[in-house]
C-alpha cells in the first residue's frame, strides 16, 4: 500500500512538472497584514504602503494604515500601538522608527500629500459600557501624534518629533514611562 501511494504521488508530481502547473502561491505575513490593516477610501494605496511597512518588524506595532483621497488630495494615516513594544526602545529609537515609516510611505505612495502618524494606548473600560455607536465611550487615547507634509526634509521631521514642537504631541506621562532610558 505504501509503495502504491508513493508511486501515485510521484506520478502526480511528474504530471504537474510536465504540464507546467504552477505551485500554489502562499501569501507572506506582510501581504496578509497589508490587506487586513488597510482602511479608507483608497484601500489599494493603504495596502501598497502596507507591503512596504509590514516587511519589517517594528518595535512599536503598526496597527493600521489608512489612505483617503478627496479630489487630488491623498492623506495617509499610520496608527501605532503605544504599549507592548516588541523590544524595549528609547524615545529616540521610537522617533527613528516614525521617520522611517514616513519615508517608506512617501516612497510607496508618491502622490501622498500628508502623513499623520499617531500612537494610542488602551483605556480601561468597565464591563457593560457601550464602546461602539453614537454613545460609545473611548477605548484608547492618543499619546503621540505627528503630521508630515510632502517635501519636508527627514532631518526636519526628526527634529520636530524629538523636540515636540510645531504641532507634534507627546503625552508627558506616557513619554516618561514607555521608553527605556537613553
Amino acid at each position: 500500500m505504501r509503495n502504491r501511494i508513493s508511486t501515485i504521488a510521484a506520478l502526480a508530481l511528474s504530471l504537474a512538472v510536465a504540464t507546467g502547473a504552477a505551485p500554489a502561491y502562499a501569501p507572506s505575513v506582510a501581504d496578509l497584514d497589508a490587506a487586513a490593516r488597510a482602511v479608507g477610501n483608497r484601500r489599494d494605496v493603504a495596502q501598497r504602503i502596507g507591503l512596504a511597512v509590514f516587511s519589517t518588524r517594528w518595535s512599536a506595532q503598526v496597527t493600521q494604515i489608512s489612505a483617503n483621497q478627496l479630489g487630488s488630495h491623498l492623506i495617509v494615516g499610520i496608527r501605532l500601538w503605544g504599549v507592548k513594544f516588541h523590544r524595549p526602545i528609547t524615545r529616540d529609537e521610537f522617533v527613528g522608527e516614525v521617520v522611517t515609516l514616513v519615508e517608506r510611505t512617501f516612497a510607496a505612495a508618491p502622490a501622498t500629500e500628508e502623513i499623520d502618524v499617531w500612537a494610542s494606548v488602551p483605556i480601561a473600560v468597565a464591563k457593560g459600557v457601550v464602546v461602539s455607536g453614537d454613545l460609545a465611550k473611548p477605548t484608547s487615547r492618543t499619546v503621540f501624534s505627528l503630521t508630515v507634509r510632502r517635501g519636508e526634509a527627514v532631518g526636519q521631521v526628526r527634529a520636530r518629533a524629538s523636540a515636540a514642537s510645531d504641532g507634534v504631541f507627546w503625552d508627558r506621562q506616557w513619554s516618561r514611562t514607555a521608553f527605556k532610558p537613553s
